[in-house]
Parts: structure tokens; C-alpha cells; sequence
């Protein structure tokens, strides 16, 4: 074989690589192939593309570092169900999230509806009695399964012209963010065992852990907005950033 035949040979692996690559991280990400999914063994996958076993090899190696795959000794490789962390200590949009793990956002609004804001609502928004609320509930999905459920009371008395939004294409959460500026947050930080109706809304089953993570926002000392997120526990972890309270300087 001349050098020529080598460099031409090294250049249809190298394109075939990307090919197989970009195939595949396409059907994980676009769901066709969601977490659990068997990946075609290397045999298969080398068959279908015309190529060796060794550039399949690379490609599934490339893909299991970058955390979309996992490789199991004698059972071969699947696709990996994402990890998530939640932000304890900042708001941030949950379309953000999903994105940051590559895969598609979705969005649903489960129920809406105004209220006369029951003892729960008033305690949690500090409300007089007589005040009214507008519940919430909405999924937001990542690729084809849920991510996280949303259970959300607005203070309308705080935010009048959230009576009139129907939420049914945009998150309450970021409609909020951009409409009402908010002075300060509370988290509360739990886990619980999910009740029927949210293991059907997350697709788990009934009783199986969650992490749930409470916040209420407030403007000027009234409070504007409290929601509990709700995340399948096994596929979320915390995070939270932390700076001393107080510096001190070197002795």
C-alpha cells in the first residue's frame, strides 16, 4: 500500500467516525433512542456503516466519556439515563437545565386555576384572609420523559396581570422573572415519597424518592410566588455555591 492509500484510508475512517458519531448522539438526543436504550452491538453497528469494529470501538468510547453512553461488561452499551443537578441558592429557568444536558425541553400545563387562597396558600404567601391565588400545576420534560414537576401559587394581589396569561406555551416560572423583579428567595430543600398522582405525572412509581426543592420570592417585602419543584430523585443531585460570611484577613 503507498502513502497515498494510507492517508486516503485514515481520511474515510476519520469521516465514517464522525458519521457514526454524529448518528448516534442525534438518536439519544433527539429521543429516538431514550435512557435505557440498547446501542446495536459493535458487530451490528460496524455491518450497517461498512467500517471495522475498531471505529465503532472508538466512536462508543468517545460517547461513554461524554456521558451519553454507558458500556457494561458482557451486556454491551446503553444509553444513559442524564443526571441533573438543582440549583438550591439561585433561580434559574428549568428550560436552561434540560438544555445543559443536551436534550430536548418540553413543557406542559397540567392545571390552572383561580382561588380563594386556603390556609395553606396564606401561610406560605403570608396573605390576609379573603386574598386570591392562581394555582398552577405544569411538567417540563427532558427529551421523551418528564423532568420536573411544577406546582406553582401566584399572589394576584402582588401580580394582578397574571390573571390574565394562560400559561398553556410559556412557563409561569419565566414569565415571572421577566415581568416581576423580585427582592429576595427562601429554599427549603426535602425529599419525599412521590403519591399517586405525581409518580403517573413523573412517570416513576408511587412511593419512589424525590427530591423537592420549595421556593418563595418576594418584592419589597410581599411575598409574590411560591412553587415546589419536584424531581425524580434518582436522576437529580444539589448544588449549591458557598463564599464565606464574613472575610477575614490574614494573622
Amino acid at each position: 500500500m503507498t502513502e497515498r492509500d494510507e492517508t486516503a484510508g485514515d481520511e474515510r475512517d476519520a469521516s465514517l467516525h464522525q458519521t457514526i458519531l454524529a448518528d448516534i448522539e442525534g438518536r439519544i438526543i433527539s429521543g429516538a433512542w431514550p435512557p435505557g436504550h440498547r446501542i446495536p452491538f459493535e458487530v451490528d453497528l460496524a455491518a450497517a456503516y461498512g467500517c471495522s469494529r475498531m471505529t465503532v470501538n472508538k466512536v462508543l468510547t468517545q460517547l461513554a466519556k461524554s456521558g451519553l453512553i454507558e458500556r457494561r461488561k458482557r451486556s454491551g452499551s446503553f444509553v444513559r439515563t442524564p443526571t441533573s443537578q438543582a440549583a438550591v441558592m439561585e433561580i434559574r429557568d428549568i428550560a436552561a437545565e434540560v438544555a445543559a444536558l443536551g436534550l430536548a425541553y418540553g413543557y406542559r400545563l397540567v392545571r390552572r386555576g383561580r382561588r380563594k387562597a386556603t390556609a395553606a396558600d396564606r401561610a406560605r404567601l403570608e396573605l390576609p384572609a379573603g386574598g386570591t391565588v392562581l394555582h398552577l400545576v405544569c411538567l417540563h420534560s427532558a427529551g421523551p420523559e418528564p423532568f420536573c414537576l411544577e406546582e406553582r401559587i401566584v399572589n394576584l394581589a402582588a401580580v394582578p396581570e397574571a390573571e390574565a396569561e394562560d400559561f398553556s406555551a410559556e412557563a409561569p416560572g419565566v414569565w415571572l422573572l421577566r415581568q416581576v423583579p423580585w427582592s429576595s428567595a427562601e429554599h427549603v430543600v426535602r425529599a419525599v415519597e412521590a403519591d399517586g398522582e405525581t409518580a403517573e405525572l413523573l412517570a416513576i412509581r408511587p412511593g419512589r424518592a424525590c427530591l423537592v426543592v420549595e421556593r418563595r420570592t418576594a418584592l419589597a417585602g410581599a411575598f409574590v410566588t411560591h412553587v415546589t419543584l419536584t424531581y425524580p430523585g434518582h436522576r437529580h443531585a444539589l448544588q449549591a455555591r458557598f463564599t464565606p460570611a464574613q472575610a477575614r484577613a490574614p494573622t
